[in-house]
Order: C-alpha cells, then sequence, then structure tokens
C-alpha cells in the first residue's frame, strides 16, 4: 500500500526582491586634486652608500645640543632628613632643584642657585612637614631636566 505523491513537500518560491534588485554601476571614480610627489627610494635594496653615511653623522653631531648637567649620584637613598648630590656642569648655569609627588605636583624647591662649572656636591635637608612615601627629585638646569626617585622614611 504505497501512495505516491506528486506534491513537493518543501516547495521554494523564487524570490522575486533578489531577481529585481541589480547592482548598482558606478560611473564615476573618485578623484584625489593634490600634487603629491611619488616615493622613489634613494637606494635600491636598502644599500646606503659609505659618503652618505659620513655626512650624515658629521651633520647630527653638529645639531646634538650640548649637554650641560650630568647627575653622578643621589644618596643616601632612603632619605631621613638630608639627601646629598653629586653634579657635573659642563659650564656655569641656574640649578634647581625640587621636590615632585608621584603624581607630578611640587611639593617643595631645595635649591634656586647659580652653579660654577665642574663637580659639586650639593646637600639639602628634608623639610619634616614631608610624609614617608616615594618622591622624585627633579633637578633641572638651563633646559635640562634630570628625575630622580627617592624613598623619603
Amino acid at each position: 500500500m504505497s501512495v505516491l505523491c506528486s506534491v513537493s513537500v518543501f516547495g521554494q518560491k523564487t524570490d522575486s526582491l533578489a531577481s529585481a534588485a541589480r547592482a548598482k554601476k558606478i560611473n564615476k571614480t573618485p578623484q584625489i586634486k593634490a600634487s603629491v610627489q611619488t616615493y622613489k627610494p634613494k637606494y635600491s635594496f636598502g644599500y646606503v652608500q659609505y659618503n652618505d653615511l659620513v655626512s650624515n653623522n658629521k651633520t647630527s653631531n653638529n645639531l646634538k645640543p650640548e649637554k650641560i648637567l650630568t647627575v653622578l649620584k643621589v644618596y643616601p637613598n632612603p632619605v631621613d632628613d638630608q639627601v646629598n648630590l653629586i653634579l657635573r656642569m659642563d659650564r656655569e648655569s641656574n640649578l634647581s632643584v625640587k621636590i615632585m609627588d608621584l603624581l607630578g605636583n611640587e611639593i617643595v624647591t631645595l635649591s634656586n642657585e647659580r652653579i660654577a662649572a665642574g663637580e659639586q656636591t650639593k646637600s639639602y635637608t628634608i623639610p619634616n612637614r614631608l610624609n614617608a612615601g616615594i618622591y622624585f627629585l627633579k633637578i633641572m638646569s638651563g633646559s635640562e631636566t634630570v628625575v630622580k626617585r627617592i624613598s623619603v622614611l
């Protein structure tokens, strides 16, 4: 007793929207209106001529600013009541020493004076109002700044 059925169970209609929609044809392409030179590498295969290396080193050394301040040592660390700095000045300049907190806020200015050229040892007393913790010692001379971390007991 088998019955053959000609009715399809999963019949699908053709999607009328899909066949009606067509791709939009673009007639104009966007144009960039700028005068940009094309990139041309100076050397092929990544090789640089020796003469260019030598000439670049000479010009870069002349453009490098002269170093004025070199901080050799900050001691003792952790600091109890006095901090000592050993620094070298290449020429006479103004020296400013400040204590900053972790957020970069200025807590106290220890020194703002004119220092002679040469190696110097400076001692500064830490104010009693400074709580125990970690601070930064900001040492500035001219346009140079050196920051050292200190722990206050």
